[in-house]
């Protein structure tokens, strides 16, 4: 009985330390696993990759006429989880570009990262695509200023920067600036193109993205 009990509880606590110890996105990554294996991704595909605008964009493939679009933008990850799950995000695929959006959520995480710590964590991610992908157009979508994060604008706003800079002395790469497209007359952002919690988009958000990103997909 004693040797039952024991072999019970040590069951018990494997599993229990098995959960515990999962990575925080650990499942998301197994949802696109379960969905690559019920459809095998297409080749030469433009992969989306990143946080919670890229996931709600669930309809993103139609803005995008005539292109095979992969979306793979995961929970509010951030830009260190992109670069934890490296080989999962890039490995199954093969595609002609990659499209990044993801760094708000480090700032949101942690409100007194410095914008060279995420600048380094986006240079990180971007040299394991390099180093897999050596040729492909891979491109950086801005960070938006949303409302409801007004505090971290100036950490963002020094990251773009950074960031634009970088991208501009790397081959195959753009930096694409949406801050601009988001204002209004004024120069104001436009809170009207964001749902309750001012942060996520409403459809009138994407298409402002849309219209950003068509002439740079290949």
């Amino acid at each position: 009985m004693k040797k039952i009990l024991s072999a019970f509880l040590l069951l018990y606590f494997t599993i229990a330390f098995s959960q515990e110890t999962k990575p925080m996105f650990w499942q998301d990554i197994q949802e696109f696993k379960k969905l690559d294996q019920q459809n095998p991704p297409a080749k030469d595909a433009i992969l989306f990759i990143g946080s919670s605008s890229f996931t709600k964009w669930t309809d993103v493939a139609d803005y995008f006429p005539g292109k095979t679009i992969i979306n793979r933008g995961f929970g509010g990850s951030r830009l260190m989880d992109l670069n934890y799950f490296a080989n999962d995000l890039l490995s199954p695929y093969q595609p002609k570009q990659i499209i990044i959006y993801c760094g708000e959520n480090d700032f949101a995480d942690n409100h007194n990262l410095k914008a060279d710590e995420v600048v380094n964590r986006y240079k990180d991610f971007y040299q394991k695509i390099r180093e897999k992908f050596p040729t492909i157009e891979v491109d950086y979508i801005s960070m938006k200023y949303s409302p409801s994060r007004e505090e971290l604008w100036p950490q963002m706003k020094e990251s773009n920067k950074k960031i634009a800079a970088f991208m501009k002395k790397q081959r195959n790469a753009k930096f694409i600036d949406v801050t601009k497209a988001m204002e209004d007359s004024n120069g104001k952002v436009r809170k009207d193109i964001f749902v309750e919690d001012m942060l996520h988009f409403k459809p009138e958000g994407y298409k402002i993205w849309a219209k950003i990103l068509t002439p740079y997909l290949k």
